[in-house]
């Protein structure tokens, strides 16, 4: 059954990126993208905050879901690229345009998203236990991730019962969420990306059809990504300390496509050679 299960998620995956006749809201025809590029992992870059560099020599470009505008995300998909939506789904931003829609029972803990700066959180931890809270908001942004013309979401604030969260969150009830959140990307005509949330790599692969992490090299943890890669499912890397020549050898060496970005996850990155 898992090996079913597994078939399916790399259909849909491949599938979902491939240019349909089917009639999506939003989505701009005149810019055609090719199929997800076979073989190795595609380049990517991250990028969230600074003025977006649309040269940089990447195939993949995950960029925030709100900031990122219906016409930025047209010419980039011009140029080829794919695009990934980042958006938070386990931690609140106040900043966000709807932030208004979450009950204040499913705020917790001080809470820092990625390319937030370390001292200054700004975000919340959920409490992911209230799926029929959360799932009409997340549901909204995802579709207007799909809307925008973006192929694949990156769900941020996967692993709060990791953390000190504000609430008793169990392994269980992160496992459940994520496979929920997985599960609304997928209707939603998304493929979905697990960031970080090492401990249960194991259980979700089978569910999401790619993975980000940061900083496994530093944690001495990629090889606990290996059912990812062993699954052919891409893992997009990313640390924040040392130099390539540091941790290049060692994440290749499990099969991840690595960079080196500062925590603000702006412009600037160095890449790893394939």
């Amino acid at each position: 059954m898992s090996g079913l299960r597994r078939g399916v998620g790399l259909f849909l995956a491949v599938a979902l990126l491939l240019p349909t006749g089917g009639c999506r809201p939003l989505l701009d025809r005149s810019a055609p993208v090719p199929p997800w590029p076979g073989g190795p992992t595609p380049s990517w870059q991250w990028q969230l905050t600074g003025r977006l560099d649309p040269t940089v020599d990447a195939q993949v470009y995950v960029l925030d879901g709100f900031d990122t505008t219906l016409e930025t995300a047209r010419r980039l998909r011009a140029d080829g690229r794919r695009l990934v939506c980042h958006v938070e789904v386990g931690i609140f931003l106040e900043t966000r345009s709807d932030a208004g829609r979450f009950p204040a029972g499913v705020l917790g803990a001080p809470a820092r998203a990625p390319g937030q700066p370390s001292r200054t959180p700004r975000g919340r931890w959920l409490d992911v236990r209230q799926w029929s809270a959360l799932a009409p908001v997340l549901a909204d942004r995802f579709r207007l991730c799909r809307g925008k013309g973006f192929v694949g979401v990156l769900p941020v604030g996967m692993d709060g019962y990791a953390h000190r969260s504000g609430f008793p969150l169990t392994f269980d009830d992160q496992l459940g969420f994520n496979r929920r959140v997985a599960g609304l990307a997928g209707q939603t005509g998304l493929a979905v990306g697990l960031t970080n949330d090492i401990d249960q790599v194991l259980a979700l692969e089978p569910y999401f059809d790619f993975a980000v992490n940061e900083e496994c090299v530093r944690r001495t943890e990629c090889g606990r990504l290996v059912p990812f890669t062993e699954a052919g499912k891409p893992v997009f890397h990313v640390e924040y300390q040392g130099s390539t020549d540091e941790f290049c050898g060692t994440s290749v060496g499990y099969g991840l496509t690595s960079i080196r970005k500062d925590r603000d996850l702006g412009v600037r990155r160095d890449v790893c050679p394939p």
